[in-house]
């Protein structure tokens, strides 16, 4: 049946890929439309206002994910992904310093910010929410503590230094401006706080 990816179509070629690039393009833009609304205070957030943002129907986002939380969750975890190196500078003081100001970067620009501050909000009330946020939450930590580790591997942080608690200073500062927004997240602090999570961890020598 042309057409049909399962089936040849009648100049005996295979098209597999369409429906995947066509579902991926779809998913992008529900992704891309959470962020978009959240960030309007003239909208409320909901599979409705995403779906109408992003042009598909309702059953497209139900397809996917379960509520409006994990479209946004998916959406910021995307951005994550795109905008934050996984550096490997030579150094962990430039490790750090590149790692830390993408981002603060990222969680300040508008749409992120206002993402991550309603993911917040949410997860207090609501335990599958919480779920999805801490696996987010764990993953970015994960990330860090793996600059550390290398760190301390080169001798650059005491072999005792607690790791933990300079991922936890780290991300500590950064949801800290951003819940409380009495200061911004820019590259300044970045570079300023990696010095200072390199000083707290008793570099050895």
């Amino acid at each position: 049946m042309a057409g049909d990816p399962s089936h040849p179509d009648l100049d005996g070629t295979r098209r597999p890929h369409t429906g995947r690039r066509r579902n991926e393009a779809a998913r992008q833009a529900v992704l891309d439309a959470a962020l978009r609304v959240v960030a309007r205070p003239d909208v409320a957030l909901s599979v409705e206002s995403i779906a109408a943002e992003a042009g598909v129907g309702k059953q497209t986002i139900y397809r996917w994910w379960p509520g409006k939380y994990a479209v946004l969750l998916d959406a910021v975890a995307a951005r994550a992904t795109r905008d934050v190196p996984e550096p490997d500078t030579g150094s962990l003081l430039g490790d750090l310093t590149d790692f830390l100001t993408a981002t603060f970067r990222g969680a300040d620009r508008g749409p992120t910010a206002a993402a991550l501050r309603a993911l917040v909000v949410a997860a207090q009330g609501n335990p599958d929410t919480h779920e999805v946020l801490a696996a987010f939450v764990g993953a970015r930590r994960d990330a860090l503590r793996a600059l550390l580790v290398r760190g301390r591997d080169r001798g650059e942080l005491a072999t005792d230094a607690d790791l933990d608690v300079l991922v936890d200073q780290a991300y500590g500062l950064l949801w800290y401006r951003l819940l409380l927004r009495h200061a911004p997240l820019t590259g300044d602090v970045a570079a300023s706080l990696a010095r200072s999570l390199v000083g707290s961890g008793g570099a050895a020598g």
